[in-house]
C-alpha cells in the first residue's frame, strides 16, 4: 500500500524541514510584525520588478516619423502639423518624393521616391526622445527595436539559469541583495548610453537581475504557513507587479525622454539598501543545508520582532537527530541533472518548460503591444496594468476554492479563444478589437500569476530554486521570441494575435497533466515530488530504496 501512495504517507509524517518551519514557529502566529515586514518589503520589490521588466514599452516605442526635407529645399512649415508635413514629404516614414528644383509655396516635388539620404524627423507630441528617435531604428534599422528588447529577455535568461543554482547554494537572500543590486545600478549606466550597441550590453545585463522576481518568491514562500503562502504570492507578490506596471504610464507621462525614465526606475532600489538587516534567510533552506543554529537564530529573531516568547530549546535532540539522519539526502549537493533524475520530477520539469514558455510568451507578448494598439499608448498601458490588479485578486479568491490545475486550464483556453476570435472581427472595429485583446490579457495574466505559485508548490525544497530557475529560463525563451512575434504586425496587425491564441490553447489542454497541490505541504525532498495525472504513484527507484541505507550511515 505504501508503494502505491507515498505522498500521503510523507505528509502523515512530517520532516524535520516541514517541522522546523511548521510547527516550531507556529508560536510566531500568523501576521506579526516580522512577517507583515517581510512581506511589504518583498511586495516592494515585486514593484520594483513590474516597473523594469515593463519599462520598454517607452523607452522602445517608434514615434510618427517622416524622412528630412532635403538640404536643397527652401520650405520650412514649421507650424504645420507633424502629419500634415509627413503627407508632402513622402508616402511613408521610409522615402520622400524627388525635388524638381527647390521646394517652394507653389512648387511640388515630384512623384519619384528617393530613400530619406538626410535622415528622419520624430514627432514629440508622445515623447521627447526614445532609443528609436535617438539612433533612427527605423525603416532597414527597425530589426534593432525587437532585438534589443530581447537582448533583455536573454538577460533574464541568462539569470534564471544562474541565479537559481547560486540561490539553492549559497542561499535565497544573497541572491536576492546582488540581483536587486543590478536593477539598480545598471540602468543608470544604461541611461548615459552614447551607441544602441552599449544600451542592448546593458540591456542584457539589467535581465540578469529580473531573476530578482523569482528569488523574492522563493524566499518568502518557504518562510510562509501553509494558509498564508497563497494569499501573498497572488496578493502580494503579484499584485506589487501589477502595481509597478500600473505606475510606470503615469510616471512616463510626466518623464517623456528615455533616459530620465531609466534614472526613475532605478531610484526604488537604493530604498533596499536598509532591508538587508530586516530581511532574514529562509530558515528552511538553513535547515536543509543543516545550519541547525542558523535556523534557529533566524526564528529568535523573528520572535522577538513579534514580542512573543521563543520556546528555550527550538528543536528538540530527537528532531535534530532526524534531520542528521536525513543529510543523505537533503545535504548532497544537487545539480540539474536531478530535476530529471526521477520520474515524477522529471515529467514536472517537461511539462513545465511547456508551460512557462507559453504562458510567458503570450503575457508579455501582450503587455509590450500595447503601444500598438489603437489610442493613448498611457491610457491603454494603464488599463492592461489595472486589469492585472483585479484579475489578480479574482485569481486568489478562486485558488482557495478550485484545484490549480482547473484554473490553469480555464484561463488560458479563455485568452486562446478571445485572441482567435479576433481573426473574425473587421479590422475597423477597433474598439472591438481592444476589448477582445484586454480580455485575452487578463486571461494569460491570470495564468501567469498561477504558475509561479503552482510550481513552487510542486518542486521539492531541495531543487526549488534551480527547478523555478529552468522553468523561468524556459519562460524567457518564450519573451525572447514574442518580439519578433509582435513585430509580424507589420504585415498582419491579426497574425501576432493568431500564434499567440494557438499557443495558449495548447498549453491549456497540457496543464491538465500536473497533480493538484491545493492544501498540500510543500515537498522538501525529491521522493516526496508528486505524479502528473494518468500515472502511478511510485517512488522513485534511486531514490526510494537508497533511503534506509543512508540513515543507518548516518547513525
Amino acid at each position: 500500500m505504501a508503494v502505491n501512495h507515498p505522498a500521503p504517507q510523507a505528509s502523515s509524517q512530517p520532516s524535520s524541514a516541514d517541522i522546523g518551519t511548521d510547527e516550531v514557529t507556529s508560536f510566531l502566529g500568523v501576521y506579526g510584525l516580522s512577517q507583515v515586514l517581510i512581506i511589504a518589503l518583498l511586495s516592494l520589490s515585486a514593484i520594483v520588478c513590474g516597473y523594469t521588466g515593463m519599462v520598454v514599452v517607452f523607452v522602445s516605442d517608434t514615434p510618427e516619423h517622416h524622412c528630412k526635407a532635403s538640404n536643397a529645399s527652401t520650405r520650412t512649415d514649421v507650424a504645420v502639423p507633424f502629419r500634415e508635413q509627413s503627407s508632402w514629404i513622402g508616402p511613408d516614414g521610409c522615402s520622400r518624393y524627388k525635388l524638381n528644383g527647390n521646394w517652394t509655396d507653389t512648387a511640388r516635388p515630384s512623384n519619384d521616391t528617393e530613400q530619406c539620404l538626410d535622415g528622419w524627423a520624430f514627432s514629440t507630441e508622445g515623447y521627447t526622445a526614445t532609443i528609436v528617435s535617438e539612433w533612427d531604428l527605423v525603416c532597414d534599422n527597425a530589426w534593432k527595436v525587437p532585438f534589443s528588447t530581447s537582448l533583455f529577455f536573454v538577460g533574464v535568461l541568462i539569470g534564471s539559469f544562474i541565479s537559481g543554482d547560486l540561490s539553492d547554494r549559497f542561499g535565497r537572500r544573497p541572491v536576492f541583495f546582488f540581483t536587486m543590486a543590478l536593477l539598480t545600478v545598471t540602468p543608470l549606466i544604461q541611461a548615459a548610453s552614447v551607441s544602441w550597441i552599449m544600451f542592448c550590453i546593458l540591456n542584457a545585463l539589467r535581465g540578469l537581475g529580473y531573476f530578482n522576481y523569482i528569488v523574492s518568491l522563493v524566499l518568502w514562500s518557504e518562510m510562509l504557513s501553509q494558509t498564508t503562502r497563497m494569499g501573498f504570492a497572488l496578493l502580494g507578490h503579484c499584485v506589487g507587479f501589477g502595481v509597478g506596471y500600473a505606475l510606470l504610464p503615469l510616471v512616463a507621462y510626466f518623464i517623456r525622454g528615455w533616459r530620465m525614465l531609466l534614472v526613475a526606475t532605478a531610484v526604488p532600489g537604493f530604498l533596499f539598501i536598509p532591508a538587508w538587516w530586516l530581511i532574514p534567510e529562509s530558515p528552511r533552506w538553513l535547515l536543509q543545508k543543516g545550519r541547525v543554529t542558523e535556523a534557529e537564530l533566524v526564528i529568535r529573531v523573528l520572535a522577538k520582532r513579534n514580542r512573543v516568547p521563543a520556546p528555550e530549546v527550538i528543536f528538540r535532540a530527537d528532531e535534530c537527530l532526524e534531520l542528521m539522519q536525513n543529510k543523505g539526502e537533503e545535504e548532497q549537493t544537487y545539480t540539474y541533472l536531478d530535476l530529471i533524475r526521477t520520474p515524477n520530477l522529471r515529467n514536472i520539469t517537461i511539462l513545465s518548460v511547456f508551460i512557462w514558455i507559453s504562458t510567458s510568451m503570450v503575457f508579455y507578448g501582450l503587455s509590450l503591444n500595447t503601444s500598438n494598439l489603437n489610442g493613448d499608448v498611457y491610457l491603454n498601458c494603464f488599463i492592461s496594468a489595472a486589469i492585472d490588479i483585479v484579475v489578480y485578486g479574482a485569481t486568489w479568491a478562486l485558488a482557495k476554492h478550485v484545484s490549480r490545475p482547473t484554473i490553469l486550464f480555464s484561463t488560458l483556453m479563455f485568452c486562446g479563444i478571445m485572441l482567435l476570435v479576433i481573426k473574425l472581427v473587421p479590422e475597423d472595429m477597433h474598439v472591438m478589437l481592444q476589448v477582445l485583446a484586454l480580455l485575452g490579457k487578463a486571461g494569460v495574466s491570470a495564468a501567469y500569476s498561477m504558475i509561479f505559485v503552482f510550481f513552487t508548490e510542486l518542486i521539492p525544497t531541495v531543487v526549488r530554486n534551480m527547478g523555478l530557475g529552468i522553468a523561468s529560463t524556459a519562460g524567457r525563451m518564450g519573451t525572447i521570441i514574442c518580439p519578433y512575434v509582435i513585430y509580424m504586425g507589420v504585415y498582419s496587425k491579426i497574425l501576432p494575435y493568431m500564434v499567440f491564441g494557438t499557443i495558449t490553447i495548447i498549453a491549456a489542454a497540457v496543464s491538465m497533466l500536473l497533480p493538484d497541490t491545493r492544501n498540500s505541504k510543500l515537498p522538501d525532498l525529491i521522493s516526496q515530488a508528486k505524479p502528473i495525472r494518468g500515472h502511478m504513484a511510485l517512488p522513485p527507484k534511486d531514490t526510494a530504496p537508497a533511503q534506509t541505507p543512508r540513515k543507518s550511515a548516518g547513525l
